[in-house]
């Protein structure tokens, strides 16, 4: 048997307790499992008594496995016989323990959160569609027709801004070159800016087969530490000059990139296909701020273990991602010159967010009484397993008894599904442009305000040549 007291914090204390029969039971058995480890003379190892064991190095000895032997079932027993959704690592703490008593003792634990859930169906939520226009059809076309296009060498001009050239170059510091400054047969587009300032520019006016030298200054932010604001100097051989040829946007271009005879008929196809893009962008969307509104109704006080718990998860995903691409996340903070301790730091706002959103959820599906079917795990099923080039049933039978991770995905959409049938669409309105009002002469006094721009989060683009 077990009781439970409840504290602050969704802290949850459990008592229990174990006879000194079970005590003992336990005991023999933490005994026969370690008895090997016992040496006492007179005794072949692991043949000595138990109760000349026990006078020899203690009864204390053989504790560490009763304990466990003990604790860990009445633990999960309680822990079902509550109803505990424990979100934390259990803290033993003994109050009483001996072989001719028994023992008494508490765990514990962190208890998911209880939702006070706000409004939550009918809200209103921003919708905005961005309908696709004859500018954004012919941006598309563009890109097309760029990808498309062939590099053709140049003969008889010296390079320009725009081209495409063919170099070897090698860069000193002090005279003595430097370490990644060397490449050969190197492609470089003049005014993609993929090099540091002022590399690309010093190229223009060269023709092919000159040689020639190119200085330069590292940025003060530049990511090795020993060429920061360094001047530095490039031996430069120009081997050729390439331009892309782009193809003519006619009929034929359409015959050669779709199944379309015309090019009005591939613009209307690109923009039927923007059209429904951008549908279904503006539905995510509206999903998402429904969802943001109805957690933002709703009051949780999440415990900071929780927390912790997400932005580790957080931290596995970008390392995954990251190992996929080469990189490891340990070397990427360490060039960008921030411990660990203050990535996670600046994931928990983040990490808090996911976490609420997640309990809020579950509230509202409980509320509305989603439940997953069987039915709906075994179409759910057999996605997963064509994901994974697998047969559905030898995935069922992968995740027999365990599948509550597909019930729980499951009943999550359907609860972002009935949250968003509910919820009423506001459209959203072009911010109106403030017109430029005529300037009233000023007075001896008047003074000009401005208003404080936002900072905007810098992002670096990288430009790639398909």
């Amino acid at each position: 048997m077990s009781s439970v007291e409840k504290k602050e914090n969704n802290i949850v204390v459990i008592s229990l307790e174990a006879s000194a029969e079970e005590f003992k039971d336990a005991m023999m058995k933490s005994f026969n499992k370690n008895k090997n480890r016992f040496q006492i003379p007179g005794f072949r190892k692991g043949k000595a008594p138990y109760k000349l064991v026990k006078q020899y190095y203690g009864e204390g000895a053989l504790y560490d496995d009763a304990i466990d032997i003990l604790v860990n079932p009445q633990y999960s027993a309680a822990i079902k016989e509550h109803d505990l959704k424990v979100v934390s690592r259990p803290e033993l703490d003994i109050q009483e323990i001996g072989e001719d008593k028994g023992m008494k003792y508490t765990i514990t634990v962190t208890v998911k959160p209880e939702v006070e859930l706000g409004q939550y169906e009918g809200v209103e939520a921003t919708y905005r569609f961005i309908a696709p226009t004859d500018e954004t059809v012919e941006a598309e076309l563009k890109r097309l027709q760029d990808r498309n296009g062939r590099m053709v060498p140049v003969e008889g001009r010296a390079v320009e801004n725009g081209d495409t050239v063919t170099i070897d170059y090698e860069g000193f510091v002090d005279g003595v070159a430097f370490e990644g400054g060397k490449a050969e047969g190197h492609d470089l587009k003049i005014g993609s800016n993929s090099f540091i300032p002022g590399f690309e520019e010093q190229l223009i006016g060269h023709n092919i087969d000159e040689e020639f030298p190119i200085t330069v200054t590292f940025p003060e932010e530049y990511h090795a530490e020993e060429l920061k604001g360094k001047e530095a100097t490039f031996q430069i051989k120009l081997h050729a000059i390439k331009v892309k040829e782009l193809p003519e946007l006619n009929d034929d271009f359409a015959k050669d990139v779709s199944e379309f005879d015309t090019l009005d008929e591939y613009k209307a196809d690109i923009k039927k296909t923007q059209t429904e893009q951008a549908e279904k962008a503006a539905q995510d969307s509206f999903e998402n701020e429904v969802v943001k509104v109805v957690t933002e109704n709703a009051k949780v006080d999440i415990p900071s273990c929780m927390v912790d718990t997400e932005v580790d998860n957080m931290i596995e995903e970008q390392s995954y991602r990251m190992r996929s691409q080469g990189i490891a996340l340990e070397m990427y903070l360490k060039y960008m010159g921030q411990t660990m301790d203050e990535y996670k730091a600046g994931l928990r706002t983040m990490a808090e967010g996911r976490v609420k959103t997640s309990l809020v959820l579950e509230a509202v599906g409980k509320a509305l009484n989603i439940e997953a079917t069987d039915a709906d795990v075994e179409e759910e099923a057999e996605k997963i397993a064509a994901q994974y080039g697998m047969k559905k049933d030898d995935f069922m039978a992968r995740i027999k008894d365990n599948d509550q991770f597909i019930r729980d995905s499951i009943v999550g959409r359907k609860t972002v599904d009935a949250l968003t049938a509910s919820a009423k669409k506001v459209e959203a309105k072009d911010e109106p442009k403030e017109e430029a009002k005529e300037e009233k002469p000023a007075k001896k006094t008047a003074k000009k305000t401005t208003k404080k721009a936002e900072k905007e989060a810098e992002a670096s683009e990288e430009k790639t040549e398909e």
